[in-house]
């Protein structure tokens, strides 16, 4: 069985795997491309040994985020969940100027992952790293956005929805946008709107699986 969920803020994807487990006693339950906990959205769910075999379909699917930047100030996690490292001026925004800049990012491109990321080096996942001050290389993923549109600003917030390939990092994107701009940013929010063919209006709560389980049992 292949379920989209509406992730909550707050929580990661595993537990949310492993809720679902509680749930059905289903061993096999996997998701189709993780969510940052402080990120909302589309997380696809997997119930099962067949269904887990799909989900790499899902995992390589685009997605499409709608996010909030703000601007003059990075954090280490490049999300507001972090310390603040660095503060810098904010030029005046124009309409143009961010446009011209979005137009930038679009196509086929290299990205850095981020250290606070769940990519593996050597079999540690970087976020692991990253907690105890360590930085290593990492290579660059070739990603694809294929589209970035504004959505509204004001002196130093920046809302934008966005599609992309497999292994973007939209609080990457955030910073490089920032970068572009002449300052420093971070994310403080971030909602996945679709994920391959899913969007939110497909998706149920995690208390509405457990509602439904229970009723099919009986």
């Amino acid at each position: 069985m292949i379920v989209p969920i509406n992730k909550p803020i707050g929580v990661t994807s595993f537990d949310v795997v492993k809720k679902v487990r509680k749930i059905t006693r289903i061993k096999k339950v996997g998701h189709g491309g993780t969510l940052d906990p402080f990120a909302e959205g589309v997380l696809i769910i997997g119930i099962g040994r067949k269904s887990t075999r799909r989900l790499d379909y899902y995992n390589n699917s685009n997605k499409q985020y709608i996010a909030e930047l703000q601007l003059g100030s990075s954090t280490d996690t490049l999300d507001l969940t972090g310390e603040i490292i660095e503060k810098k001026e904010i030029p005046q925004l124009q309409k143009s100027m961010i446009e011209n800049i979005f137009s930038q990012f679009i196509g086929l491109q290299n990205q850095l992952p981020p250290m606070y990321s769940a990519k593996k080096i050597n079999g540690i996942r970087l976020y692991k790293l990253a907690r105890m001050k360590k930085t290593v290389k990492r290579k660059p993923n070739q990603i694809t956005i294929t589209s970035l549109e504004l959505i509204d600003y004001n002196s130093n917030k920046i809302n934008f929805s966005v599609s992309c390939s497999k292994g973007t990092y939209i609080r990457q994107l955030g910073l490089d946008i920032a970068n572009k701009l002449g300052t420093v940013g971070h994310l403080t929010k971030l909602n996945r709107i679709k994920a391959g063919p899913y969007t939110l209006d497909d998706c149920i709560s995690i208390s509405a699986i457990e509602k439904t389980w229970m009723s099919s049992q009986i």
